[in-house]
């Protein structure tokens, strides 16, 4: 369903060791809004619910939940070092449109809400 680079596990990894928390997960997620229509979303959350879809990924335990699924199916999920700093980028083969800062996409079947940037 979803990969993750191992550039990508590493970071997350080194971000996951920082937190003062145990049993500790990788949420990720999509929610109306942004230009395009959704907005992804990517945190670390130790609340499952009973029709959340778990995964192991990158040495890392990831959560995404029902609704979110349908629209990162097939979704590579990358970190990226730059000149101006490092980032994690989200490939999603299911976004016919994004915007231009690329945190923001929309489906052939579903526009979401979009909002002014």
């Amino acid at each position: 369903m979803i990969k993750i680079s191992e550039n990508a596990a590493e970071k997350l990894q080194e971000m996951l060791a920082q937190q003062e928390a145990d049993n500790l997960f990788l949420r990720v997620g999509v929610k109306e809004g942004g230009c395009s229509g959704f907005s992804y979303g990517m945190g670390f959350d130790d609340q499952k619910a009973e029709t959340d879809k778990e995964m192991e990924l990158g040495g890392m335990r990831v959560v995404v939940d029902e609704e979110s699924a349908k629209y990162l199916y097939g979704v590579e999920i990358d970190y990226k070092e730059s000149d101006m700093g490092g980032g994690f980028t989200i490939d999603n083969p299911n976004a016919i449109a994004t915007c231009g800062c690329g945190s923001s996409f929309r489906t052939k079947d579903a526009a979401g809400k979009p909002e002014e940037c």
